[in-house]
């Protein structure tokens, strides 16, 4: 079976039977790779909360915030498709960009330029240490699928993880399938 190189861009699965509740059936976005570590975002775990309701002056928006993962939780990260519209942004994946100018967003959402499908908002984010990534491959804590802009702007959060693992085809079609909660009758 031929493994996919970590690096940005690329989606980080959980593997089926990780037992920490922070990564649990997560998919990660890896935004950011490199010697000193790595910093991702988990793609399908919503907080049942809008950006508008976290940041007192956020204009209007329904804009759903999900959680980022668990370094740094009292920062706020954003992914879009944006695109150069958005001054400063990082192209991470085709598609898909990281961060930019914060006060020009909140104009353009102001605006009505932006809208909901358009971005995500991540409370945190995944990081890894100088190797610690590379270590938590060799468990085999890590699947790593391709990056498509519709698991994020398109998919329900709940079906990404199933879906990219399926997407990846051969075992993982299967593995994609194992249930969450496994019965032992």
């Amino acid at each position: 079976m031929v493994t996919e190189e970590v690096k940005s861009g690329k989606v980080l699965l959980a593997e089926p039977f990780m037992l920490d509740p922070n990564f649990k059936r997560s998919a990660v976005l890896l935004c950011e790779h490199g010697p000193e570590g790595s910093v991702g975002f988990i793609m399908n775990k919503p907080l049942n909360m809008r950006i508008d309701e976290l940041i007192e002056d956020f204009p209007d928006f329904n804009g759903e915030v999900f959680f980022g993962g668990p370094v740094q939780t009292d920062t706020i990260h954003f992914l879009h498709n944006l695109g150069d519209l958005l001054d400063d942004s990082v192209l991470v994946a085709p598609g898909v960009y990281w961060g930019g100018d914060f006060d020009k967003l909140k104009f353009l959402i102001a605006s009505n330029l932006v809208e909901e499908a358009n971005i995500r908002f991540f409370v945190g984010y995944s990081g890894w240490s100088e190797g610690q990534l590379h270590d938590e491959m060799s468990y085999g804590s890590w699947i790593v699928a391709g990056m498509d802009s519709n698991y994020l702007f398109k998919l329900q959060p709940k079906e990404l993880w199933q879906q990219v693992m399926y997407d990846k085809g051969n075992a993982y079609t299967v593995i994609s399938q194992i249930p969450e909660a496994l019965s032992w009758n």
